[in-house]
C-alpha cells in the first residue's frame, strides 16, 4: 500500500485529509453497522420473550392434562402417622390403630476372643440355608466370611472390655421375612431385636376389624393414591382424611396468570416510547424495540384472548380470572376459592379449557420449528448475516479507496517536490547569468 508523505511539498496534512474523505466514503457502511446493532438488539429481546412464552406453553400444557386438577391432599390426626398422596388419589376417610412398627432383627453372640470353629450356618425365614466358612477362627475372618456370603445378614465385631468381643449379626432388611436363624456353633446367641412387620388395624373393635402388615413402616394403597408411614404405635384410632386440594388447584390457575402477566409486562416495557432531553435542552424520542411490530402485537392478542374469552358462555371473571383496563390479567384468589367450593366441576373444567387455549396460543408463538417468534428470530438472524456480508464488501471497497487516495496524494507530493526543485534550479540559473554594464 502506498504511503503518504505529509506536507513534503504542499504542506498539507495529507493523512488527516484522507481520513476525512474516508469518513464520508464510509457513511453507507456506518449505516449498515447501525442496522446490525438494531437487529441484534431485536434478536436478543425476541429470544428472551420466546423463552418466557415457551415456559408458559409448557406450564399451560401440564395444567391442561385431563387429571392435572384432580389433586388431593391427606391429613392425619397423629404425628405418628404421616400421609402423602399421588396420582390416582380420591377423597376418603379412614380410622386405624398402629399396633407394631417394623423392626430389623439383631442377634448378639456371647463374649469370645476367637470363634470356636470356622463354620457357621445361616437359615433365612424362607428356608434358604447358607453355610459360612471362614479362613480361620479369628473373629475378623468370621466377620469377613459372613459379610461376603450374601446370606441376608451382616456381622460386626464389638469390643466389650475385659470380656473380649461379641459378634453382632444384623439382618439386611426389616420385617419378619428378613429374619435369619444362626446355628452350627456352641457360642450362645441372644436375639436383642426380633424381625417384625409393621402392623395396623383397620376398623378396630368392630366385626369388620382387619389387620394389615408391611415389612417396612410404609403402607401404600390402603386408600387409592395414598401412602402412609407409621413412626409410633397408637392406643387410640388415628383418623386419616383425603380431600380435594383446593390450594393446589388455585395455585395452578394463579401460576398461569402470573406467567402470562410476566410476558405482557415484557412486551409493554419493550414497546414503550421514551423521551430524553440532553444537556443542551434538545429533546429526543426513542421507540421500544417491539414498538409497532406486528408479530409481537399478534402474539400478545392471541395470549390475552386465550386467557380471557368465555368458557361455555361464561366469562372467566366469574371464577376470579379477569382482564384489566391496562391489558393485563388479574387473579382474585378469594373469588376463585369461593367459586371452586361452590361448583368444583365447572371451575376445574374452565381452568382446563383456559390452560388448553393458552397452551395452543403460546405454542403457536414459540414452537422451536415454526413458531411465529421463532421464525421472526430466524429472519432477523438472516438479516444480520446479509448485512455482515455487505459490511465485509464495504471493508474491501474502502480499503481499495484508501489505497487509491494515498497513492494519488503521494504522487501529488512527489510532483510538487519535483516542480519545486526545478523552480529552484531555474532561479539559480537566472541568478547566475552575467549582467550587462553601460559605460
Amino acid at each position: 500500500m502506498a504511503t503518504t508523505i505529509d506536507g513534503l511539498a504542499s504542506g498539507l496534512d495529507t493523512t488527516s485529509l484522507i481520513n476525512s474523505l474516508m469518513q464520508v466514503e464510509a457513511v453507507p457502511q456506518t449505516q449498515l453497522k447501525a442496522k446490525v446493532s438494531s437487529a441484534q438488539t431485536m434478536i436478543t429481546a425476541l429470544q428472551g420473550l420466546n423463552t418466557q412464552v415457551a415456559a408458559l406453553a409448557d406450564l399451560a400444557t401440564k395444567a391442561a392434562k385431563p387429571a392435572a386438577l384432580d389433586v388431593y391432599s391427606a391429613t392425619s390426626s397423629s404425628t405418628g402417622v404421616t400421609v402423602a398422596t399421588s396420582a390416582g388419589a380420591a377423597a376418603g376417610q379412614l380410622d386405624l390403630v398402629v399396633g407394631k412398627l417394623a423392626q430389623t432383627q439383631v442377634v448378639v453372640s456371647g463374649p469370645v476372643t476367637v470363634w470356636p470353629d470356622t463354620t457357621l450356618t445361616l437359615t433365612r425365614a424362607d428356608g434358604t440355608v447358607t453355610t459360612v466358612t471362614a479362613a480361620s477362627t479369628s473373629l475378623d475372618d468370621m466377620v469377613s466370611a459372613v459379610n461376603a456370603a450374601g446370606a441376608g445378614v451382616t456381622a460386626t465385631k464389638v469390643a466389650v472390655g475385659a470380656d473380649g468381643f461379641r459378634l453382632q449379626f444384623t439382618a439386611t432388611g426389616p420385617g419378619a421375612a428378613a429374619g435369619v436363624t444362626i446355628s452350627g456353633t456352641p457360642v450362645p446367641m441372644t436375639q436383642t431385636k426380633a424381625a417384625q412387620d409393621a402392623e395396623i388395624t383397620l376398623w378396630a373393635g368392630t366385626l369388620a376389624e382387619q389387620k394389615v402388615t408391611s415389612a417396612t413402616n410404609t403402607f401404600a394403597g390402603i386408600l387409592p393414591g395414598m401412602t402412609l408411614r407409621v413412626s409410633a404405635a397408637s392406643a387410640d384410632p388415628v383418623s386419616i382424611t383425603v380431600g380435594r386440594d383446593d390450594a393446589q388447584i388455585s395455585k395452578t390457575a394463579s401460576d398461569l396468570v402470573t406467567s402470562l402477566n410476566g410476558i405482557l409486562a415484557v412486551i409493554q416495557n419493550r414497546s414503550a416510547v421514551s423521551t430524553t432531553t440532553n444537556s443542551s435542552g434538545v429533546t429526543s424520542t426513542t421507540a421500544g424495540v417491539f414498538s409497532g411490530d406486528s408479530t409481537i402485537r399478534d402474539t400478545k392478542q392471541r395470549l390475552l384472548s386465550a386467557a380471557s374469552m368465555p368458557v361455555n358462555g361464561r366469562s372467566p371473571s366469574e371464577y376470579g380470572i379477569s382482564i384489566t383496563r391496562s391489558g393485563t390479567m388479574e387473579f382474585d384468589a378469594a373469588k376463585f376459592a369461593a367459586a371452586l367450593a361452590k361448583d368444583p366441576t365447572t371451575v376445574k373444567a374452565a381452568v382446563t379449557e383456559i390452560a388448553t387455549r393458552v397452551a395452543a396460543a403460546a405454542t403457536t408463538a414459540s414452537d422451536k420449528y415454526d413458531g411465529q417468534l421463532t421464525q421472526k428470530i430466524t429472519g432477523e438472524q438472516s438479516t444480520v448475516r446479509n448485512l455482515g456480508d455487505r459490511i465485509a464488501d464495504w471493508d474491501r471497497s474502502l480499503a481499495t479507496r484508501r489505497a487509491t487516495l494515498q497513492s494519488t496524494y503521494t504522487a501529488l507530493e512527489t510532483q510538487l517536490s519535483a516542480l519545486k526543485a526545478q523552480s529552484s534550479w531555474l532561479s539559480a540559473q537566472v541568478a547566475g547569468l552575467p549582467t550587462s554594464s553601460t559605460g
